[in-house]
């Protein structure tokens, strides 16, 4: 089924890999393994929906107080996330790849290939996925704020004509527009740091389904669920 959703920019925070392969008594890292293996499929369902951003919340800039055995799967899953006849599935399906996060960080052979996934799908343009890692809205914020002190110290910037809008091509997300739809798996109900200038306006939707049982159908019914919402955007419409 295809939706006329007019949805431009779809966030999903992939939260519950650990509690699932808990419930099978499995380790943490066999319920990510298992949930990074659910990105994929995921990412062609969005393509389908004609979404043209779609934003994985995969690894934040809390997620290192982890245990550390728990922590060096999560920054070492990319290298065989995007392993070579995987980088052609990318080429093959018009997704460009965009890293959204801190890259200091990470292992070199994380960076590297990440980094080469992005140069082989910059010209991508049918699905922009952002691949958000070591990531998190504070220190993005914080990094902006940085960036906008440096510019209008070194002039290139006056702070008099300095507006809200300016802020967001401070962000890793320059280019991006805000979030229309945010989905969180697992049950819980918060956005744990995750695109909180991005999502000033998104719809949000919460289930209860851990990230490893999300299917096609699941976004089908996040997807028919906004549709059938009322945006506002602050506004009173139709007198209500």
């Amino acid at each position: 089924m295809i939706y006329i959703s007019k949805i431009e920019h779809i966030a999903l925070i992939i939260d519950g890999n650990g509690r699932w392969a808990k419930k099978f008594h499995r380790p943490r890292t066999y319920g990510h393994r298992v949930g990074i293996q659910n990105i994929w499929p995921t990412i062609l369902a969005i393509k389908k929906q004609n979404i043209k951003y779609a934003s994985f919340y995969c690894f934040s800039t809390e997620n290192w107080n982890r245990p550390d055995k728990e922590v060096e799967f999560l920054i070492n899953f990319p290298v065989d996330f995007f392993n070579r006849k995987k980088q052609e599935e990318y080429l093959k399906n018009d997704i460009k790849v965009v890293w959204v996060g801190r890259r200091d960080r990470m292992p070199t052979e994380t960076k590297k290939i990440i980094e080469e996934v992005e140069e082989k799908t910059k010209n991508c343009s049918s699905l922009i996925f952002n691949l958000c890692i070591d990531y998190g809205s504070f220190d993005e914020i914080q990094n902006a704020i940085k960036k906008i002190m440096d510019d209008c110290e070194n002039k290139l910037l006056n702070k008099n004509d300095f507006e809200i809008k300016d802020l967001f091509k401070y962000l890793y997300t320059e280019g991006t527009p805000p979030i229309d739809l945010l989905i969180r798996t697992g049950g819980e109900q918060r956005l744990s740091n995750f695109m909180l200038l991005q999502a000033s306006y998104a719809e949000l939707y919460f289930t209860k389904k851990y990230w490893p049982e999300f299917r096609e159908h699941d976004l089908l019914v996040a997807i028919d669920n906004y549709i059938s919402r009322e945006r506002r955007y602050g506004e009173i419409k139709n007198g209500k």
